[in-house]
């Protein structure tokens, strides 16, 4: 079974802002399946797919983004065993708009769910799908400008870029994470 684990933070006011791409991204991967189960589980809106054979199960925390570890560490307490591979979708700063990259384990760069993850897993070597929203402009705070909604421009894109990275999702567990590094990291994905 993979664990998918999309990060954001619940809650009307944080709808589209840059900090909850990654549950932009879980919910379109969530889309493409006509047999999704969906519960609320593990302080989480849970849901269960069954993708080319693979079970997945894709978490998107309801405990915002400082403690979405708690929910992956509920998760991995229950199944145990069962979780063969963990993905977490998540934004980064270093990136710019709209490029993806795939990342095999690795520090948090401050991405404060990244943090609370390795905090409650006593681990980092989890897989991570990176979206860019860039960097914040002139002096603004990384903190603030990642709850700022997207602009315009950017929201014309999403969706095109949300098809894209959900695809690459596909990609991820078919053919794992070293495939997808080489298939995707670099890439411009608009």
């Amino acid at each position: 079974m993979i664990l998918i684990a999309g990060l954001g933070n619940p809650g009307k006011d944080y709808i589209l802002t840059r900090h909850n791409i990654g549950f932009m991204i879980a919910d379109k991967f969530i889309s493409k399946s006509d047999e999704a189960q969906r519960s609320r589980k593990f302080k989480s809106k849970t849901t269960y797919l069954n993708i080319n054979d693979e079970k997945v199960i894709v978490l998107k925390p309801l405990t915002f983004m400082n403690d979405s570890g708690s929910s992956l560490a509920m998760a991995l307490r229950f199944f145990k065993e069962e979780i063969s591979n963990i993905l977490v979708i998540h934004d980064d700063i270093d990136l710019e708009f709209g490029v993806i990259r795939f990342k095999k384990g690795g520090g948090t760069a401050g991405h404060k769910g990244l943090e609370s993850i390795v905090s409650h897993l006593k681990d980092k070597n989890f897989d991570r799908l990176r979206f860019g929203v860039g960097r914040p402009p002139g002096q603004k705070r990384a903190a603030d400008y990642v709850l700022k909604k997207f602009s315009s421009r950017e929201l014309k894109e999403l969706e095109f870029l949300c098809e894209n990275a959900s695809d690459s999702i596909i990609d991820y567990i078919d053919n794992g994470i070293e495939y997808c590094m080489n298939k995707y990291n670099g890439l411009l994905s608009s």
